[in-house]
């Protein structure tokens, strides 16, 4: 097998002959960020996706700088050309002839590949390496597994067979300048590790796409990191095994810059992907010169961001959240059972907090997200329906992501799994946390594929999505309407396109011959009817789901005093109410915090005595 750990130096054997090296005007890089296939081999594409890749603008951010130093020779332009598959077909043929025609000089860089992405980027790449084009593949799949695993798996074997290269860990610090400089001299390696030296992200190049790219997602959004790392220990994720544990952030002056270059382009909301925002160790003097910028200038400039469930722990961290311009937030909730949560080493997850945090950000006037996974060992389908209902009844919450518990390559799960030689399906396609990929060990596979689906379809109600509009009307910024159209939106995704909101978007767009590699052409004439009569139905579907809702809707949107509305969720929960709400019932973990709760109050009352 082949080794995982070796570095650039590891020698001329490992040299990939790909291009002439002779020295041209112009070398192409060209980025892709691929998509995925669904369930009948079709890359999941949109006529206007979610949001922009980050990883895309990061390698754009630091190829400009590149070519502005000239890292090829003063003789020798760098062109980037940026490609989202999720909302722009990649013309293979094209690129092929725009490189051959400025005298075949180019890289083809696979960007920020995951693993349910890996076999789209493999086929991806094969035609450019039949056309001698170099071609290397980055992302958290790669990195991953050199991070985790003793030896390559079999599919990153298959992929160097074909000549691709690959590239683990990040690009900044000159690391793309190494890469471009062998793709140029035509000496590109077979691997690139540099999974041992994180680089410092103070003074790096800041994200950037052009704005014609970004017009391409919904909102037209930007997308920044402010920071890599995540502190905890979460089983099931890739992050700090890959990004590390040790908070790397970027500086106030870099994000300014950022943040004028894209309104400069008329971008004025931005996606922070930091995994977790609220432990980026200069949160706070970022949040201070985003509300410098709001508050002084007046600029108009509105963003996403994920965090913890402590984040309402962290003095003044919503509240500046809030005022430097942070609308809507994505939460780990993860799981209410802490048996569970417990079982994935997500310790910091305090179910006791969950109300008072979201309770917090709603004050605020901030939407909520929540993502929460389905599958932890403690899961049957009746636990898994009991606590969506307890969410939906006793937590102030927006937005609800369902995921299904997945072992993504690069992950403790994953590994752990491996090392018993425990069934996970060989289809890498299938890991996108929408779909199984192993058993349950209280459920059958059917029960978990059924309970995923129901769990959708039990929070997502009429009933719970004019409650949830209700809530809305209370507080310093109702907003009804556009909540409606996201909740909506959100199951249409599931119910109707059968594909996770995360990878959603408006107006699905199929091609015929970018079928997975290995699948059948299908015939024209049944091609493109099934895909007008496909298209023409899910519309309907839509259209339904919005009247079927319509009338919960007037009754907020007319009804007298909404702001006077409250229920179980948007109370204070005393210790006598506590015992009655079912966040705390059930469990062992919810249990104990009562029992301790009991004890304290029996301490105060005998002190009093």
């Amino acid at each position: 097998m082949f080794p995982l750990h070796r570095s650039r130096e590891s020698g001329a054997s490992d040299k990939l002959a790909l291009t002439g090296g002779n020295a041209g005007s112009v070398f192409h890089f060209v980025m892709i960020k691929p998509s995925h296939y669904d369930d009948e081999g079709y890359p999941i594409q949109w006529y206007r996706s979610l949001i922009p890749s980050n990883s895309l603008a990061c390698l754009n951010g630091l190829a400009e700088d590149a070519n502005r130093r000239q890292v090829l020779g003063p003789d020798v332009e760098i062109r980037m050309h940026t490609i989202d598959e999720t909302n722009q077909r990649v013309r293979v043929d094209k690129i092929i002839r725009m490189i051959q025609r400025s005298g075949g000089q180019g890289l083809i860089g696979l960007i920020g590949v995951q693993s349910n992405q890996f076999p789209r980027a493999v086929d991806i790449a094969r035609p450019f390496r039949a056309a001698g084009l170099p071609v290397v593949i980055g992302g958290f799949h790669v990195s991953g597994c050199l991070a985790m695993l003793p030896e390559m798996p079999v599919e990153m074997l298959e992929a160097q067979s074909l000549g691709i290269s690959f590239f683990a860990g990040e690009a900044e610090e000159g690391r793309l300048d190494i890469l471009l400089r062998d793709a140029h001299g035509g000496s590109l390696e077979a691997l690139y590790n540099f999974m041992d030296d994180l680089p410092d992200l103070a003074d790096a190049p800041m994200p950037i796409l052009p704005a014609a790219h970004l017009q391409r997602t919904m909102d037209t959004q930007s997308s920044i990191d402010l920071g890599r790392g995540c502190p905890y220990q979460c089983s099931f994720c890739t992050i700090i095994n890959v990004q590390g544990r040790k908070s790397r952030v970027r500086s106030p002056d870099e994000l300014e810059r950022c943040i004028r270059d894209n309104l400069a382009q008329g971008v004025n909301r931005f996606f922070i992907t930091d995994d977790n925002f609220a432990r980026n160790q200069g949160w706070e003097a970022l949040f201070d010169r985003l509300i410098q910028l709001r508050e002084g200038e007046g600029l108009n400039i509105r963003f996403i961001i994920q965090v913890d469930t402590l984040c309402h722990k962290i003095p003044n961290f919503i509240e500046k959240a809030a005022r430097a311009g942070v609308k809507r937030a994505f939460i780990g909730l993860e799981n209410i059972n802490p048996d569970n949560l417990l079982a994935a080493r997500k310790r910091q997850n305090k179910i006791t907090e969950y109300r008072d945090m979201l309770q917090k950000w709603k004050w605020h006037g901030v939407t909520t997200y929540a993502g929460y996974i389905l599958g932890f060992p403690g899961d049957t389908r009746e636990s898994i329906l009991r606590d969506v209902e307890i969410i939906k009844r006793e937590l102030p919450l927006d937005l609800l992501e369902f995921f299904i518990l997945t072992p993504l390559p690069g992950s403790e799960d994953h590994k752990v799994l491996l090392d018993k030689g425990e069934w996970m399906d060989p289809d890498l396609n299938k890991y996108d946390l929408h779909h199984r990929v192993s058993h349950h060990p209280r459920m059958s596979d059917k029960e978990w594929d059924e309970v995923y689906k129901a769990a959708w379809k039990a929070y997502y109600t009429p009933a719970h999505i004019e409650t949830i509009m209700r809530r809305s009307a209370v507080g310093p910024r109702p907003k009804a309407p556009r909540l409606l159209s996201l909740m909506l939106w959100f199951y249409a995704t599931i119910a109707i396109e059968n594909v996770h909101p995360l990878e959603g978007g408006y107006f699905r767009l199929k091609y015929r011959r970018d079928r997975r590699h290995g699948l059948p052409l299908e015939n024209p004439c049944r091609f493109y009817v099934r895909y007008a009569t496909e298209t023409v139905c899910k519309h309907l579907h839509f259209c339904a789901l919005i009247l079927r809702q319509l009338p919960g809707y007037l009754r907020v949107r007319f009804s007298i005093n909404p702001g006077a509305y409250t229920d179980l969720s948007l109370t204070h929960a005393d210790r006598a109410s506590e015992e009655s709400l079912g966040l705390f019932n059930g469990t062992r973990g919810g249990d104990e915090y009562l029992a301790r709760s009991r004890r304290s109050a029996e301490l105060v009352a005998q002190a009093r005595q």
